[in-house]
């Protein structure tokens, strides 16, 4: 199908240079101003036929990425988890064994999207990390203009599905400002949630600037919602704009925690991990090789010393770690499933033949972050350890085995599956000198533009480097100027030159690699790395982290031209070219805005250092909802106290106000007339107070008096006591609280409990709105009433 495009006008298209020159003419340049060797005339008609154009034939584009898979995991490309979409794909198009990501989240999408080195727009590290040094403000900057903004200048319509992850933690409320939400980077649509995780039952949705609330239906999941939602957009686009191209980015939260898939699913893949960790990583790398897909020469790296052994795992304890891998089996190949979808509506559109499709397979390594394995993943978040005896005794309660994977679980995988994911590298996700938590497949499927080889390229290349390709193919120059900002350079580079030629010679040059202390540079066929202060798997604060100097830290060095997996450190047997691999890191770390490195292990340290609001008292109606735990009070962790002055019924209930989830919160509510408070620590304890007698129907004001222990200790006690009209009629100790934060996605509701419901005496209730009449909310830290 041939799509006829239209001519961006600087004006129209947002430039204030005409696209594809890098020239600083505007539009009423004088005569005198040339452009390509060619005088503009005085004549409007004249100026306008000087601007280039798309070709006719430009390609749609689509741009699918998930987060936190595994190297290893696809069975496209040696692995045991059922993946028909992306071998499809690949099938129909060309792969990538040396491509790369930023090892974590934010980072990596932060890149893509603009073709530049994360820290040099911002990205350090997660949004929620942001910090005031300049490689960490979580702040992309205009100077840095997204792909969608420049092809949107160029005419296509552009849409992003799922995952944002790009706007700072505290503006993310129904307040904006918006030029920091997606479509204030360019994109005409927006569905999906824009924090670092969502549940896929309860998910906290936005559609462009409109917080929307998803069906509470037993047969709802976020996955297979966005893949509906694109499938409509994409109907919409061909039948009003056919003659526009398009660039979709389709980044589902999965396979992210919370791992949530329906059962039928998971129960694909009972007994097929049931010989454990260490004996699938032998498999994958097995058929790896017989594949073709890695380097015969490669070699199978170790097992570190800190990650348990599949035989160490108690027999007891076994049939819970397996469930947790098929739980996360089934969430995607499910995922690959509604990738499936959006390809299949492509086809019956008739526009799949001239789309060109980069999937990227993750953001990052495999996530090591649910450590020994999990019922409770932001336990990790917290530096919280817990034994698997805890979970086993949770689970119990809500289902065994079974609940895994449901609305009552947050459950992740033991750090050795994310391990086995990263098949044949070293380490995992948040990792960055090492491929397991910075190499991830890549698919590249345009089946006018590109015929299908097997051949893996093996080539050298980056996230960063998907938009300089996109621009290539286009004949577009990047703007120098856009939306009245100079914009900086690109990082990247085109891969286009792979395209037909699996053997070419690499043209990437240096590259580096930096998340929180672990850090990497490659350059010609070397990298020279470091490790970092903190070991992902390993469960509580890494120790020596106040003490940790970036200046004793031991590199290792790989000849990665031939040492495909980094499996021989030549560190000590080349200590010259070591050297000079780590000024050359220094070099670009100095570009980019690394320094410091390890910055957010400031806020690790300091949790109470992390992004908040600055008041310390609010009042709040009873209509008030979705303020996001980061934009919220904190009534976790400091005292104060909330006095809600509210008119209630003959046995009146419902939520007062809530914070955080089922796996994590605060609530006050009322029950057939009885107040009741819940700390929810995590899901592991819950610490509640009720009172014994009704409360009378009238008007009356409800106190919490929440007071934290002395010190400045995480995780220490707290006592909350309930008052009605002065008299107290109710009080609990809590024996511990959370360090930092009760979820990645929940929020603070007045009057209900939307998402995911804290207790569980109201969860088949939820969003359980109260009955009667909030008049106020005042909340305020004790330190405000001195």
């Amino acid at each position: 199908m041939t799509q006829e495009k239209s001519n961006p006008s600087a004006t129209l298209g947002g430039f204030n240079t005409l696209p594809g020159q890098g020239s600083h003419l505007p539009f009423d340049a004088p005569p005198s101003a040339s452009i390509a060797g060619r005088k503009l005339s005085e004549s409007t008609h004249e100026r306008r036929k000087a601007v280039p154009h798309l070709r006719d034939d430009a390609p749609n584009v689509l741009i699918v990425m998930l987060d936190d898979a595994g190297f290893a995991h696809p069975d496209t490309f040696g692995g045991e988890i059922h993946t028909p979409t992306l071998t499809r794909l690949a099938g129909s198009g060309i792969t990538y064994n040396a491509f790369h990501n930023c090892g974590v989240c934010s980072p990596t999408r932060a890149s893509l999207l603009t073709g530049r080195n994360a820290h040099r727009v911002g990205y350090g590290h997660i949004s929620e990390y942001a910090t005031d040094w300049d490689g960490y403000v979580g702040v992309i900057p205009k100077s840095a203009g997204t792909m969608a903004e420049v092809l949107g200048a160029w005419g296509y319509n552009t849409a992003a599905f799922g995952k944002w992850h790009n706007t700072p933690a505290n503006l993310t409320t129904q307040m904006g400002p918006f030029d920091r939400w997606p479509t204030g980077h360019g994109f005409n649509h927006f569905y999906g949630f824009l924090g670092g995780e969502s549940s896929q039952y309860e998910p906290r949705l936005v559609e462009n600037t409109t917080l929307i609330e998803p069906p509470r239906d037993e047969g709802y999941h976020l996955s297979e919602d966005m893949a509906d939602k694109a499938c409509g957009w994409l109907r919409r686009h061909r039948a009003i704009t056919p003659d526009k191209p398009f660039l979709m980015y389709w980044a589902p939260g999965a396979v992210h925690g919370p791992h949530h898939v329906f059962k039928e699913w998971t129960d694909k893949y009972k007994g097929k991990f049931d010989d454990g960790w260490d004996a699938y990583r032998e498999r994958a790398f097995a058929r790896q090789k017989e594949m073709g897909w890695i380097p015969e020469t490669a070699e199978l790296t170790p097992r570190p010393e800190t990650l348990a052994s599949w035989d160490s795992i108690p027999e007891a304890e076994r049939p819970f770690q397996r469930r947790l891998m098929e739980v996360y089996a089934g969430f995607l190949e499910h995922t690959d499933a509604q990738i499936g979808k959006v390809v299949d509506e492509l086809e019956q559109l008739g526009l799949r033949d001239n789309t060109l499709v980069f999937f990227v397979f993750s953001d990052n390594g495999g996530s090591a972050e649910g450590q020994n394995g999990t019922v409770v993943e932001l336990l990790a978040q917290n530096r919280i350890s817990t034994k698997i005896s805890q979970h086993l005794e949770l689970l119990e309660g809500l289902g065994g085995l079974d609940a895994l994977g449901g609305r009552k679980t947050d459950n992740m995988y033991h750090a050795g599956w994310a391990w086995a994911g990263s098949t044949p590298f070293q380490s995992t996700k948040l990792i960055a000198a090492h491929f397991g938590g910075t190499r991830t497949p890549l698919v590249v499927s345009w089946p006018r533009g590109i015929r299908p080889d097997t051949t893996p390229r093996s080539q050298f290349h980056h996230v960063n480097d998907i938009a300089p390709t996109l621009y290539d193919i286009l004949g577009i120059t990047p703007p120098v100027e856009l939306n009245g900002v100079r914009q900086d350079s690109l990082d990247g580079i085109s891969m286009a030159y792979t395209f037909a030629h699996p053997q070419a010679e690499g043209r990437k040059g240096v590259q580096y690699f930096e998340v929180a202390g672990s850090r990497m540079v490659h350059h010609d066929g070397w990298t020279a790395g470091v490790f970092g202060p903190r070991i992902p798997w390993v469960a509580g604060a890494a120790p020596g982290l106040a003490t940790w100097d970036p200046d004793n830290d031991v590199w290792e060095l790989y000849h990665v031209a031939k040492d495909y997996a980094q499996a021989h450190d030549l560190a000590q047997a080349q200590p010259a070219r070591l050297a000079q691999m780590k000024e050359m890191f220094a070099v670009q770390a100095g570009i980019n805005h690394v320094y410091p490195l390890g910055a957010i292990y400031h806020l690790t340290l300091k949790p109470q250092h992390r992004i908040a609001p600055r008041h310390t008292s609010w009042h709040f109606s009873g209509d008030i909802t979705r303020i996001p735990e980061n934009c919220a009070p904190n009534i976790k962790t400091r005292s104060h106290t909330a006095t809600v002055d509210a008119t209630l019924g003959e046995r009146a209930s419902g939520v007062l106000f809530a914070l955080g989830g089922f796996n994590g919160g605060i609530c006050l509510y009322l029950v057939d007339g009885h107040l009741a408070y819940e700390y929810n620590m995590l899901g592991m304890y819950r610490f509640k107070a009720r009172s014994p007698a009704r409360i009378a129907a009238g008007r009356h004001a409800i106190d919490v008096e929440f007071t934290m222990s002395d010190g400045t200790a995480p995780q220490r006690p707290a006592h909350a006591v309930l008052r009605v009209d002065g008299a107290q009629v109710a009080a609990c100790d809590i024996g511990v609280t959370v360090t930092a934060i009760f979820s990645a996605c929940e929020t603070f509701d007045v009057g209900c409990d939307l998402g995911s419901p804290v207790a569980a005496e109201y969860f088949d209730r939820a969003p359980f709105g109260f009955d009667g009449q909030i008049h106020d909310v005042w909340l305020r830290y004790a330190e405000a009433q001195s």
